[in-house]
């Protein structure tokens, strides 16, 4: 192709995001229906397109986080997730999608955007098992988005960021159970915590606890990366 013949592609460019935390112990994902077509009343992940041509990606991403969540962004751990872009995945034209993953604890009761005629929390497994059925090809990036969760809490201190600022080894292991989606042994969990030195490390005070002994407070650790790594157990037939 001669150069004076080629003209660029118009691509158009959107956020999405895959929102996580955990509600009455379970893994939820916020989901809104959408108000305007494509899809119009179908869920979606929230998102949207740019502002404007020069605002930054993950910009962007903070934005429609701070509109979906009203949180600000020092207190939601926030990732970019993947990139989007079959040539068919919205009926509009050729829209690029760059996935984010967040996630924080104790999200309040979301309300709907601008664009949106509702939002709420869906379980996780609602989404996973296929029941659900989302807009786009956001069952496809919310499943990416969660197994990403999954993986990383093997690997990586990813778990204290769905617990608040100071936790029990109990809470987390909660976090364990919702995410993996599988009971594990409390014995077995405690262990392997204490082993990964530097993934959590004593609060300093206890949290008093009904009938019982105080537990223990613990607050996020200076690694990052686990060592030994938790390595997940197979999901629960039950």
């Amino acid at each position: 192709m001669q150069a004076d013949t080629w003209s660029p592609t118009s691509v158009l460019l959107t956020v999405d995001l895959v929102i996580l935390t955990l509600r009455e112990g379970r893994l939820c994902v916020l989901l809104v229906e959408r108000g305007e077509d494509p899809f119009r009343g179908m869920p979606a992940l929230p998102g949207g397109f740019l502002n404007h041509d020069g605002e930054e990606i993950l910009d962007a991403a903070h934005r429609e986080l701070s509109e979906e969540t009203a949180l600000a962004a020092n207190r939601v751990h926030l990732e970019q997730l993947a990139t989007y872009g079959d040539s068919g995945r919205d009926p509009r034209g050729r829209v690029v999608s760059v996935a984010h993953l967040a996630i924080a604890p104790g999200l309040p009761d979301p309300v709907a955007g601008t664009d949106a005629a509702d939002a709420a929390w869906v379980p996780a497994e609602a989404i996973l098992s296929g029941e659900l059925e989302l807009a786009f090809d956001h069952r496809r990036i919310a499943t990416d988005g969660i197994e990403q969760a999954r993986t990383k809490l093997e690997f990586s201190a990813l778990a204290t960021a769905f617990c608040r600022e100071t936790f029990s080894i109990a809470e987390l292991q909660q976090v364990y159970e919702a995410v993996w989606g599988t009971e594990l042994d409390t014995r077995n969990f405690y262990r392997k915590v204490q082993a990964a030195k530097g993934f959590i490390i004593p609060a300093g005070s206890d949290r008093r606890t009904t009938g019982g002994r105080p537990a223990r407070l613990y607050r996020a650790g200076p690694k990052t990366v686990l060592f030994p790594p938790l390595i997940r157990t197979a999901p629960s037939t039950t």
